[in-house]
């Protein structure tokens, strides 16, 4: 927003005048969440229509790829999820209590106690012995427990606040308990995690943020981002050609909770091939899927060629370079994306809110799309 109020040009393009006070970010990224992803992407289905119709573009080519939009979370520990865990519960529970004009039943703030634990975290961590491990793993389960108290502490408060919720104002007494009631379930959640880590058993379904429970853990065998944070998102860019820098229209992202697949993910982006009435003469894909699941995925669009990296494949030495080289190019196209188009990583919370970060990014990149095409 700072270069929208600095830019006469952006400000013309945004209608706001001279005298007029720019919106605030917050206010711009509420108004954005409120619209919804799938309006966005309907707004792309019309753009891609238009494409077509109007500007001749003609679909010949297509490449898929999958990347993790990042969540908006800092790296995750259970000691700092507890951490947030304790400060987040007094914060809220100090909302509610002021509300009900309870003062008997409250929730203690920790956060100095948990302070001094995670400070001891960080110096057992730093002299790299053979107890450190041990020790670092106490430190957590004290990290857990005091969670746990101030768990307890919260169930009692909503249980009070709900035996209160009568009369003038209730309703938003009972919004403020909904609310501590799903965050002490998280918190809940968090000390079941350091359970299963000091007994050594496997965690699943982890959770990673308070603020954003969508976000999974995923691992894409990267070295420089072994471990990501967020959603996994399938990016399908149709072309006319397939030559050297090509640069197309993208469709609506597909998306799925946790950690799918790439041939899970197909069936939504080949019904969305399907539902813009594209038919590519070819399709090009990465390593990840499975010759025969995805013939069969493809066969309603009827496809002359589908490569898939690394397979081997009918065809010509020279077909084969060519297609492997458009293919590389979708590497390019999520990494401009991302470093263009904020693509990599979603300031919006949960699974919808990631959607609309994406729909919006991918709408801003076929709208540029087609105005250097109409140059």
């Amino acid at each position: 927003m700072s270069e929208v109020s600095d830019s006469i040009h952006l400000r013309r393009f945004c209608r706001i005048s001279l005298c007029e006070r720019v919106p605030d970010e917050s206010t711009v990224r509420k108004l954005t969440r409120r619209i919804g992803g799938e309006t966005v992407n309907e707004l792309t289905r019309v753009l891609i229509c238009k494409a077509t119709r109007e500007k001749r573009f003609r679909a010949r080519a297509v490449r898929i790829d999958s990347t993790v939009i990042e969540a908006d979370v800092k790296y995750p520990t259970d000691a700092g999820l507890a951490s947030h865990g304790v400060r987040a519960l007094a914060r809220e529970g100090r909302k509610l209590t002021k509300m009900i004009g309870e003062s008997a039943v409250r929730v203690r703030d920790r956060s100095r106690v948990m302070g001094r634990t995670l400070r001891a975290v960080t110096r057992t961590i730093r002299r790299r012995t053979g107890q450190a491990k041990a020790e670092v793993l106490q430190l957590t389960a004290k990290t857990g427990k005091l969670l746990e108290r101030s768990i307890r502490e919260t169930r009692r408060l909503v249980a009070m606040a709900r035996k209160r919720s009568r009369g003038r104002g209730a309703q938003a007494k009972l919004k403020a308990v909904a609310k501590l009631e799903q965050l002490a379930d998280r918190c809940e959640k968090v000390t079941e995690q350091i359970k299963h880590r000091l007994a050594d058993e496997p965690i699943r379904d982890r959770l990673v943020s308070l603020a954003d429970p969508d976000a999974r853990p995923i691992r894409k065998g990267k070295l420089g981002k072994p471990n990501e944070f967020g959603y996994v998102t399938q990016i399908c860019e149709v072309t006319e050609n397939t030559k050297r820098g090509a640069r197309g229209l993208i469709l609506p992202a597909s998306s799925l909770p946790g950690n799918p697949q790439e041939l899970v993910l197909l069936p939504q982006t080949a019904q969305e091939l399907k539902r813009l009435g594209l038919s590519p003469r070819e399709v090009a894909l990465d390593g990840g899927f499975q010759p025969g699941p995805t013939a069969d995925t493809l066969a309603e669009l009827k496809p002359e060629r589908v490569f898939i990296s690394g397979r081997q494949q009918p065809g010509s030495k020279r077909t084969q370079r060519r297609l492997q080289r458009y293919r590389t190019g979708a590497e390019g196209r999520i990494s401009h994306l991302k470093r263009r188009y904020g693509l990599g990583r979603s300031r919006l919370k949960g699974e919808q809110g990631q959607k609309t970060w994406t729909g919006w990014a991918i709408l801003a990149y076929n709208a540029d799309t087609l105005a250097v095409r109409a140059r």
